[in-house]
């Protein structure tokens, strides 16, 4: 498992027309605040806070295509040459991290092709990096190289 210390930072929060919303300082937008996405939006805090990852290289909750079904992944890292480096998948806190949300994302992986596969639910958080054929847990999750 993989110890996440959150920024001191905190996501931005408002009220409107009776729903609570989140801003998304990637897709510079508010958006409904579920737990799903408040952790997402935290995680992302991390990932640009405490891992220096650019906002810039960093996409959230975009399609893909598996076969013929569409698809959103919640997070993808791009590296310096635009190749996706990192696929995150973001659960609320309640849900367990099994093996089925492992395989969630491997499935969109097949199609990403990233080096580091991440699950989180705010609470744990599970790295893998590939190697050879092959998806192995990582202990950390690499900072930004500038």
């Amino acid at each position: 498992m993989i110890k996440i210390n959150y920024p001191e930072k905190k996501p931005l929060i408002k009220q409107q027309d009776g729903k609570e919303l989140v801003f998304c300082f990637i897709r510079k937008r508010w958006v409904v605040l579920s737990p799903e996405e408040w952790v997402r939006q935290n995680f992302l805090l991390f990932l640009v806070e405490v891992l220096n990852y650019p906002p810039s290289l960093i996409a959230v909750e975009k399609q893909l295509m598996l076969g013929d079904v569409k698809k959103r992944f919640d997070l993808v890292v791009y590296d310096r040459a635009a190749l996706p480096f990192m696929i995150v998948e973001c659960k609320e806190m309640n849900v367990e991290l099994s093996e089925k949300t492992l395989q969630q994302v491997l499935r969109y992986n097949s199609n990403i092709q990233a080096g580091y596969v991440v699950i989180t639910n705010g609470l744990y958080c599970y790295g893998f990096i590939k190697s050879g054929n092959a998806f192995n847990a990582t202990a950390s999750l690499p900072c930004f190289e500038q």
